[in-house]
């Protein structure tokens, strides 16, 4: 339980630092960093809970997506000011270096391996975010009319 405390204030840390460095407007900095630290939360726990990396990055990204459509509907501001920087606990950065280095090493097996995992990660990311975009388009219309 307290590792899963120190991964949301760490994801909490770390977002909001970023949400400064990609000029995120300081009014939106709070919110950037919950959703970047709830992603890194759910991230954590399913890993922990035994899921492998895809499904838990498709976890991760749909609660950072939900949230960040929530907080743009409720601060009146774009989706991506706090997407960019929320998802940014999920972006497989990782897969993408040791991919290259086990190019480089010249093992095929694992930079093939790592490629995939990461094409699936950035996969399900997109998917997330899609989905969640568009049950908010959905229910929006339902109640327009």
């Amino acid at each position: 339980m307290t590792e899963l405390l120190l991964v949301i204030a760490g994801g909490f840390v770390a977002i909001s630092g970023f949400a400064v460095l990609v000029e995120t407007p300081r009014k939106y900095i709070l919110q950037a960093g919950i959703a970047g630290a709830a992603g890194s939360g759910v991230y954590f726990f399913s890993v922990q809970h035994g899921l492998d990396a895809v499904p838990a990055s498709f976890f991760s990204a749909l609660v950072i997506s939900l949230l960040a459509h929530t907080f743009a509907r409720i601060f009146k501001a774009p989706v991506t000011v706090f997407l960019i920087a929320g998802i940014l606990p999920t972006v497989p950065g990782a897969g993408m270096y040791r991919t290259v280095y086990y190019i480089i090493a010249d093992d095929r097996a694992r930079s093939s391996y790592y490629l995939m995992q990461t094409l699936e990660i950035a996969g399900v990311i997109a998917l997330a975010i899609f989905i969640v975009d568009a049950l908010f388009r959905i229910r929006i219309r339902k109640h327009k009319k």
